[in-house]
């Protein structure tokens, strides 16, 4: 066996490896243009690998914490308005029958400061028209007196500044313009009677006033005004005015005329001088 097997194994070594064949390509068939070997493929160069590691980005600072949330106060409701009650409907004001006197104005209500221009009717008269009124009836200071008529004006002027500085030293503020009551009249002259408006309180007991000064009251009532607008020495013309109308009219009226200076007795000329004349009916 032993002979056997280094036999067989001289044999296997003696045995020559095979040659390698070499291919050779086929030749074409008559008339068939050769055949073109494909080239080699072009080899393109790899494409660049990115990095790996990117470059490095700046820090963002952290945004701000957001404001904290202020809870508002919770609104009541509107309460809503309630039914509008009616309102009680007031009766128009009766108007007197024709030829009954008008009714008194309600009384004013005293101020703290009186006004020393106030008038007795209350409001500025039209000297192109004449005027109906009531006179309110107020506190006087009044001063009697006597004048020619060439020195009514400065007779008149002399009496208002008394009466003015007499006011002034008992504490009465003026409440009004000054006023004068012609009593009696005649060829020569004139009496009457100066007055000036002041405030008397109510509950107080007016102080003792110097000599010839008393304490009254104003002419109050029913009255037809008529103003004058020119200087004093054409008065009369406006009297003329007031007779011709009474006697138009068939008005009887009292004999004592009520003077009213809106203006301050100054200058007898004064073409912007204004006067109430107040002539008040029987």
């Amino acid at each position: 066996m032993a002979s056997l097997l280094n036999g067989m194994v001289v044999a296997q070594t003696r045995v020559a490896p095979p040659v390698a064949v070499e291919s050779a390509p086929l030749a074409p068939p008559p008339g068939a243009s050769p055949v073109q070997m494909p080239s080699a493929p072009a080899q393109t160069p790899p494409a660049p690998m990115p990095d790996s590691q990117p470059s490095p980005q700046p820090v963002q600072p952290a945004p701000p914490p957001p404001n904290p949330v202020v809870p508002q106060p919770v609104q009541p409701a509107p309460t809503l308005p309630g039914p509008a009650e009616p309102q009680p409907v007031q009766p128009p004001p009766s108007l007197p029958p024709p030829g009954q006197p008008l009714p008194a104005p309600p009384a004013q209500q005293q101020t703290s400061v009186p006004d020393p221009n106030a008038t007795l009717a209350g409001k500025r008269g039209d000297s192109s028209d004449i005027d109906e009124v009531m006179l309110a009836p107020k506190p006087v200071l009044s001063l009697s007196g006597q004048a020619s008529w060439d020195q009514g004006f400065q007779r008149l002027s002399e009496s208002f500044n008394a009466l003015r500085a007499e006011a002034q030293r008992a504490g009465l503020p003026v409440a009004g313009r000054p006023l004068s009551l012609f009593v009696e009249t005649t060829d020569d002259g004139f009496r009457f009677e100066a007055m000036l408006p002041v405030a008397v309180p109510a509950g107080v007991q007016p102080p003792a006033l110097g000599p010839g000064v008393r304490l009254g009251t104003s002419p109050a009532g029913r009255a037809l005004r008529f103003l004058h607008v020119a200087p004093y020495d054409d008065i009369d013309s406006t009297y003329e005015t007031i007779t011709a109308y009474l006697e138009a009219k068939s008005i009887a009226v009292k004999d004592a005329f009520l003077e009213e200076y809106v203006s301050d007795l100054r200058d007898p000329g004064d073409p912007n001088l204004e006067i109430n004349v107040y002539v008040q009916p029987k």
